[in-house]
């Protein structure tokens, strides 16, 4: 598998697992943890074979700016979280990092 696309694959397991423990309470709940041990399982697997290709620093610039801005996203989406404008400027600047990154980095090799 070509390792970007285990990349979006990875942001959208460690997603679905951060997105999971609103609902596992403290761990109490046995199908949300699982969600999110299952989620983060995949996720660090998949991380560990990116890294072969794609140096760590920009692996985890993109992986863990992309996890912010989607969670950020989901929980203003479907857990009605509020976000004000610095929390949107915020997000704006993480997700133009991880632009930056893939567009003008020489580092990017894969």
């Amino acid at each position: 598998m070509k390792p970007w696309l285990m990349l979006a694959i990875a942001i959208c397991a460690e997603v679905i697992a951060t997105t999971s423990l609103k609902y596992a309470e403290g761990f109490t709940k046995p199908w949300p943890t699982l969600a999110v041990a299952v989620g983060y399982g995949v996720s660090f697997f998949l991380l560990s074979l990116i890294l072969k290709t794609i140096p760590v620093s920009i692996t985890y610039a993109v992986w863990s700016g992309l996890g912010v801005a989607l969670v950020t996203l989901l929980g203003w989406l479907w857990l009605g979280q509020k976000l004000d404008a610095g929390a949107l400027v915020g997000i704006g600047l993480i997700v133009a990092g991880v632009v930056v990154i893939n567009v003008f980095s020489k580092t990017v090799a894969a």
